[in-house]
């Protein structure tokens, strides 16, 4: 097999195609590009590859899974060594997740994020616009505040009367 020598600039690129395919092990329809907590990629004068990476929250526990996992796939693609920075500040935000992100959530059966003050209203028992993922209806009630993960609650829709998760916003 012959070494190929890259630039810079095409350790970056490559870098970044392969964390493009990394997925959440909690939703693994996202990838970690999806849900926008790669914050950026760098190439250390020291060659190292650095990822720097925003948690969903500070507690996540798929973090530890998420930094072997990109570990792991630079690795693969023969990028080393590789470094994973984790940063809190600015904390991560479900504005950040990509738009890709929120359609794919929906196919999965998940409802996307509202916004702050809905999702506020919603989270607090008030008539919110969270609608079923499932059959579109709006007609719904949260059944729980935690669903299946700490950063999702669990509704039930009341025409088709299936359960899912609402994505919580953040």
């Amino acid at each position: 097999m012959e070494d190929i020598k890259r630039t810079g600039t095409d350790k970056l690129l490559h870098a970044k195609q392969v964390l493009a395919q990394v997925c959440d092990p909690e939703i693994p329809v996202l990838t970690i590009e999806d849900l926008g907590i790669i914050r950026s990629v760098n190439l250390l004068d020291d060659e190292t590859m650095e990822v720097v990476i925003t948690p969903t929250y500070s507690g996540c526990p798929a973090m530890g899974v998420i930094e072997v996992n990109i570990r792991a796939a630079l690795q693969s693609a023969g990028i080393q060594p590789v470094k994973v920075t984790t940063v809190l500040s600015p904390p991560w935000t479900t504005d950040w997740l990509s738009a890709a992100g929120r359609e794919k959530l929906e196919q999965f059966g998940i409802a996307a994020p509202l916004s702050a003050s809905l999702d506020k209203k919603a989270l607090m028992g008030e008539k919110a616009a969270v609608h079923c993922p499932l059959c579109g209806s709006k007609q719904t009630e949260m059944l729980s505040q935690f669903g299946s993960t700490a950063c999702k609650a669990l509704f039930r829709c009341l025409e088709c009367r299936e359960p899912f998760d609402y994505f919580k916003c953040h």
